[in-house]
């Protein structure tokens, strides 16, 4: 098939290599968000989609909007049998949605009705899931709402970060979509609706979230850790300073919130249960293991940790 690919992160872009990697379908044009600044001095970098079409000779367009009639004039043009869509980060308008023979399709990574929107894997883990996985469906105007054409399942390990199962969850997808692509051009798919009043919410995630405090379940706080790594990191304050924590187990342990039960390793009493620092980023300082952290404050047992 003639596809028009449309993405922009490292998840988009491995999808783009399944793709051109297997040599299948001719990928005519890449559609990719704006170059963005990055790190400390702020260079001008080009989106992972954007640099991998580069290398593979296929023309680019960054459109800031798909709004615009003569960028969807220009789609249709193309003439592509599908659209292929992979974080992109924007919504596409029913004139792009009809511009290629067979619409687009999508790539989302939850068990679609649940967690439509931005950050599907770091809620997954956040709230405790044992299982997530990727959803392929037929785009419509609305938010990750198309009728669903595959669905595979993937485990989520008991200690696994959001960064660690993003990676997972990413060659999973881009193999389901291969498949997918296939099934598509071979007439043998089935669309089958969601059931919208199943769905559920993923929201991206922000600096503010990651806040936390002892006085919550030792296995929430475990959760929380683990979905806000690698961005933005969990963080609880001492003596008006951030500690991130990178690495936690939830442990049995009984004292009051906030109670260092032990200092090798770090063990902090929480509502129910305990939570192991495992590794912390204390502000201004490099990663450690929270026996280090916590020697360099000289906590010992009993020693609570006050909030700011």
């Amino acid at each position: 098939m003639k596809l028009i690919f449309m993405g922009t992160p490292d998840i988009a872009a491995q999808s783009l290599e399944a793709i051109l990697q297997e040599g299948a379908h001719e990928v005519c044009a890449v559609f990719t968000r704006e170059d963005k600044p990055v790190g400390r001095k702020q260079v001008l970098t080009a989106p992972p989609v954007k640099q991998l079409a580069q290398a593979h000779g296929i023309p680019v367009f960054q459109p800031k909007t798909l709004k615009e009639e003569a960028v969807q004039e220009e789609i249709k043009n193309m003439q592509a049998d599908l659209i292929v869509v992979v974080a992109y980060g924007r919504l596409l308008p029913l004139a792009v949605l009809n511009a290629a023979r067979l619409g687009a399709v999508n790539l989302h990574v939850s068990l679609l009705p649940k967690y439509r929107g931005a950050a599907p894997i770091q809620w997954s883990v956040i709230n405790g899931d044992k299982q997530t996985g990727v959803s392929i469906m037929q785009l419509d105007e609305g938010l990750d709402t198309g009728d669903l054409l595959c669905v595979q399942p993937i485990e989520i390990g008991e200690n696994e970060t959001s960064g660690e199962l993003f990676e997972r969850v990413s060659a999973l997808g881009a193999e389901t979509l291969l498949e997918t692509l296939h099934a598509i051009e071979e007439g043998r798919v089935t669309a089958t609706p969601q059931d919208h009043a199943k769905a559920t919410l993923a929201p991206p995630l922000t600096k503010e979230m990651a806040k936390f405090d002892f006085n919550k379940d030792a296995q929430t706080l475990h959760n929380l850790i683990r979905g806000m790594n690698p961005w933005p990191v969990a963080y609880f304050e001492y003596e008006g300073k951030k500690i991130k924590v990178k690495t936690a187990r939830a442990q049995k342990g009984k004292a009051a919130c906030g109670t260092v039960l032990s200092v090798k390793p770090l063990t902090v009493a929480c509502e129910t249960g305990a939570l192991t620092l495992l590794e912390v980023v204390p502000e201004g300082s490099k990663p450690m293991e929270g026996s280090a952290w916590a020697a360099g404050r000289r906590l010992k047992a009993g020693d609570v940790l006050h909030q700011a």
